[in-house]
């Protein structure tokens, strides 16, 4: 990427428009901006989840492949996040996919089937995680309804679908290593 800010504040998208590579100017209630929205406050949520995965790293180490997993995810949504703005640019690949399908399958080796269907909460850590899960699905709604009008790359669509798995597993994990009870969903009575 070529261009660094050095001015916060332009004043261009005082009336109600932004800019997109190739000095496209869009509405900022566009879908291309509402999905670079999403996904910017996905990334938001993450580094909040990873901060404090970070703080209970110190005295529980048995998050830290958590960590591992998760932190690079951050760099990839903004590498997505730039993808949406600049559609030339084209970093995010299927190995990353790939990347979160193999830390899906080791943890859910460790957490064993799910048997019934679970709540966020049970602690901080793990309703934050459950957080960053419902953002992935609201970046993920935003990127298909743009797709619907201008079509994205399958590795966005794919990354995105796969990231909000990870983090559902990601909970669970988080729970299960910090004893904490997962919250059953408890159907009401009729």
């Amino acid at each position: 990427m070529g261009n660094r800010l050095s001015k916060i504040y332009t004043r261009t998208g005082d009336t109600g428009e932004t800019g997109l590579s190739g000095n496209r100017r869009v509405a900022k209630d566009h879908p291309r901006i509402e999905a670079i929205g999403e996904v910017d406050s996905l990334n938001s949520h993450l580094g909040l989840l990873l901060a404090q995965l970070a703080e209970r790293h110190a005295a529980r180490p048995a998050l830290g492949d958590v960590i591992d997993v998760l932190a690079p995810c951050q760099h990839r949504l903004f590498d997505l996040g730039g993808e949406l703005s600049m559609p030339e640019y084209q970093v995010l690949q299927e190995s990353e996919v790939q990347r979160l399908e193999a830390a899906i399958d080791r943890w859910n080796e460790e957490l064993g089937p799910l048997k019934n269907f679970i709540l966020p909460g049970g602690s901080s850590l793990v309703a934050q995680a459950h957080v960053c899960r419902s953002a992935a699905r609201t970046a993920e709604r935003r990127a298909q309804a743009l797709n619907a009008e201008e079509p994205l790359r399958a590795e966005l669509l794919a990354y995105l679908n796969r990231l909000s798995d990870l983090l559902f597993v990601a909970a669970r994990l988080i729970a299960r290593r910090e004893g904490v009870d997962e919250v059953l969903w408890q159907a009401a009575s009729r």
